[in-house]
């Protein structure tokens, strides 16, 4: 299977592109580049493989979702560079 300029001026066209005549070429020869490649990798014995989630294998590091204690409202608002009693304050930005 071999993409043609006629096959890149249509999906261009599906995708509201203007292409030049050169990007035209330049693209019908890289998508059959790639679709040599994959002609390539269709030749792999991959029989015995099992298919794989991720190429390699990753531990989640995402944290234990766990219940833990709220901040105190005075913890919540010590480092807050202006605040008063009970809520941040900061400076307004729509007028």
């Amino acid at each position: 299977m071999s993409v043609t300029e006629k096959d890149v001026k249509y999906i261009a066209n599906l995708a509201r592109l203007q292409l030049t005549p050169e990007e035209v070429k330049s693209f019908a020869g890289d998508m059959n580049n790639i679709l040599s490649y994959m002609d390539q990798l269709n030749e792999v014995d991959t029989e015995n493989v099992e298919p794989l989630e991720h190429v390699i294998d990753l531990e989640s590091r995402l944290r234990k979702d766990e219940a833990k204690q709220p901040l105190s409202h005075e913890d919540a608002l010590k480092n807050a560079p202006d605040a008063d009693s009970d809520y941040f304050r900061v400076p307004k930005v729509i007028e």
